[in-house]
């Protein structure tokens, strides 16, 4: 493994998660809502849309239905659990730096 692969990679899952949740707050703030608008509105490419909501789907996040994607009763408490979620693992990379 190259030297700084291993970061690379961990940027690449922050990136995939950021994208995730742009994908989600568009079906928080718009549902139903489809895959030709949030790419349009989001600039990612229709697979990418198409992966995230894959993945949120599986996450019980988000429902299709034919009108687009719509939330879901699990939405509600994830997004009141998320800040904390984020912070927690804000400090835990952070704890990393520093060596702690």
């Amino acid at each position: 493994m190259r030297p700084g692969m291993m970061i690379d990679k961990i940027i690449q899952e922050v990136d995939m998660l950021d994208r995730h949740l742009d994908v989600f707050q568009m079906v928080v703030d718009n549902e139903p809502i489809g895959i030709v608008k949030m790419s349009n509105e989001l600039g990612y490419d229709h697979h990418e849309i198409r992966y995230s909501l894959r993945l949120l789907e599986e996450e019980s996040l988000i429902d299709p239905t034919q009108q687009g994607a719509t939330t879901t009763d699990e939405t509600e408490p994830f997004i009141g659990n998320l800040d904390e979620q984020i912070d927690e693992t804000r400090a835990r990379l952070i704890a990393m730096k520093s060596g702690e």
